[in-house]
């Protein structure tokens, strides 16, 4: 039987939007599957060197919150930090890896991190804004291996 493969497009760079990816890529790479993530456009943000994720119920009326938050309340300036850190602080409280672990755990995995060379010059990246055991690459360096795989997520 040969290893199963796995192929995961990470497109959000958000607090809550961070945990899907990893999540999958960590646990597919524990079972001994061989995985590639692609990160492109708001997705780089998860792979800079240093993390400043954000979060914002703005666009997602499913986020539970604590206590009631109006969208207009939403926008102003400081709440979606003040809303990141409850959501950090959340996290911790229930024991839940932080986005640094698992991203740790994918690579102690073999999980190969993809950054999109097009997005890193579009937004005018530079190499060492992103962690050294990223690799860069184009669209069709992920789709030639995308192209094999048994799953293929886009996230």
């Amino acid at each position: 039987m040969s290893t199963k493969k796995v192929a995961i497009i990470a497109s959000r760079g958000t607090l809550d939007w961070a945990y899907p990816p990893f999540i999958l890529a960590s646990t597919a790479g524990a079972l001994g599957y061989d995985v590639k993530m692609f990160f492109t456009f708001y997705g780089l943000e998860l792979i800079k060197r240093d993390l400043d994720l954000k979060f914002s119920s703005l666009g997602n009326p499913a986020v539970p919150m604590p206590f009631p938050v109006p969208t207009f309340a939403q926008s102003l300036p400081g709440v979606q930090k003040l809303m990141a850190a409850a959501l950090k602080q959340k996290i911790k409280k229930k024991n839940v890896a932080s986005i640094e672990t698992l991203r740790q755990l994918c690579l102690e995995a073999g999980v190969e991190l993809i950054g999109c060379q097009m997005t890193i010059d579009l937004f005018d990246y530079q190499r060492s804004d992103f962690m050294d055991d990223v690799t860069i690459g184009g669209a069709a360096t992920f789709l030639a291996y995308a192209a094999d795989t048994d799953i293929n997520l886009f996230i």
